[in-house]
Order: C-alpha cells, then structure tokens, then sequence
C-alpha cells in the first residue's frame, strides 16, 4: 500500500511510467498495473461522475480556500462569477440529461414502430 501511496504522490505521470516500466519487466506485470489504473479510477477513464464530483469539490476549495481577498468588490464578482458558472453547468448537465432521453425515446418509437410493421430493426 505504501508503493501505491507514493505512486500517487507523485501522480498519473508516475502511475503511466510504472505501467511502462511494468511492461518492460514482464508484460504480465504492466497488464496488472493497466488494470488496476482503470478499476480503481485512476486515469479517470469513463467515470464522469467523478469527474464532474472533482470539479465540484474543486469549486468549493476554491470558494472556500481563498476566503476574503480584502477588496470587496472583488470578492463580489468572484462569488457571482462562480455561482453563474455552477449553475450553467447545473443547466448543460440537465440539458444533455433531456437530449439523451430524447434520444433513447426517439430510437425506442422507431424499434417500436419497425416492430409493430412486421419487419426486423435494423442494427447500425
């Protein structure tokens, strides 16, 4: 635990050069370090949610961290700013939320319709 530990210490570029020395040494082992990047999460390959969670908690760090800059209309603007933004992509995520349903219906009512004719859906 202490290795991966110290691994992300240093962070991905250690984990991607410990996969290629891993690789190298026995292609058994390099394979096990790839896999463990991607179940763990690591790389942040295809976990969105963690994603847009990091952003999150970076927003809050942020707002947070800083505390008073001393000039108040600073501070203002940068806690507008940052609610504005929150809450834009508060807006895109519920906007790309309907788009996907929207879609997912569009291609349900085709698969129905093709059915209801007779005939087999097609498969792209």
């Amino acid at each position: 635990m202490q290795l991966v530990a110290s691994l992300d210490d240093y962070g991905k570029p250690a984990w991607i050069a410990a996969m290629i020395l891993g690789f190298i040494v026995w292609w058994p082992i390099g394979l096990g370090v790839l896999a463990y990047l991607i179940w763990s999460g690591r790389m942040g390959c295809g976990n969105k949610k963690a994603w847009r969670e990091y952003f999150n908690d970076e927003a809050r760090r942020f707002r947070g961290g800083l505390g008073s800059t001393g000039n108040h209309a600073f501070d203002e603007y940068r806690e507008e700013t940052l609610k504005r933004l929150e809450e834009e992509a508060n807006e895109f995520q519920g906007f790309l939320k309907r788009l996907r349903h929207a879609k997912d219906k569009a291609e349900f009512d085709q698969f129905m319709a093709e059915r209801g004719q007779g005939g087999t859906a097609a498969t792209n």
